[in-house]
């Protein structure tokens, strides 16, 4: 795989950020700040590769965002 796609969503009832992946089973993490789960995501994906069993040393990762709100006048 050239690159491991991790979507992130802004979850406007819980005011967190959610990251998951379909590429990267077991991955659905969130955190209060977007760089704290940009950071979090980093951390977690060696240790998913780990226990599954897969051996890379070099894990491209390209992060896609969406935020949805509503603006009042």
């Amino acid at each position: 795989m050239s690159e491991y796609l991790v979507k992130i969503q802004w979850d406007p009832e819980a005011y967190v950020w959610v990251a998951t992946s379909g590429d990267i089973p077991g991955l659905a993490t969130e955190a209060g700040s977007y760089d704290a789960l940009i950071e979090r995501v980093l951390n977690i994906i060696p240790e998913l590769f780990e226990i599954k069993g897969i051996e890379r040393k070099d894990i491209p990762v390209r992060f896609v965002s969406q935020r949805t709100e509503r603006v009042y006048a």
